[in-house]
């Protein structure tokens, strides 16, 4: 993974996650169905984690777009409300590609 890929850290945390649940669950008994359970719920668990800057900004974003859509707000107002928004938003959703 190239370092200047502004997703690397969430890919190592990710990894990291699944790599744990793999040795976690390779040392445990049980079935294999529920050692790839537990693997998946790793995995899942990592995505919601590191994705969830990215769920809430999309979130708010969407609120701010249906305000501006209504047509309630001059034009002035619309294009304020877009800027402080948008300075609002994580710093790590800002100019960062999701995948």
């Amino acid at each position: 993974m190239q370092k200047d890929n502004p997703n690397a850290e969430r890919y190592i945390t990710i990894a990291r996650a699944c790599l744990k649940a793999i040795n976690d669950t390779a040392a445990n008994s049980g079935s294999r169905d529920e050692k790839i359970q537990a693997v998946y719920e790793a995995i899942d668990s990592a995505f919601q984690a590191e994705f969830s800057d990215y769920r809430q900004s999309v979130a708010i974003m969407s609120t701010v777009l249906e305000r501006i859509a209504s047509g309630q707000l001059d034009a002035e107002k619309a294009a304020d409300l877009a800027r402080k928004t948008l300075d609002q938003q994580p710093e790590g959703t800002r100019n960062a590609l999701m995948h």
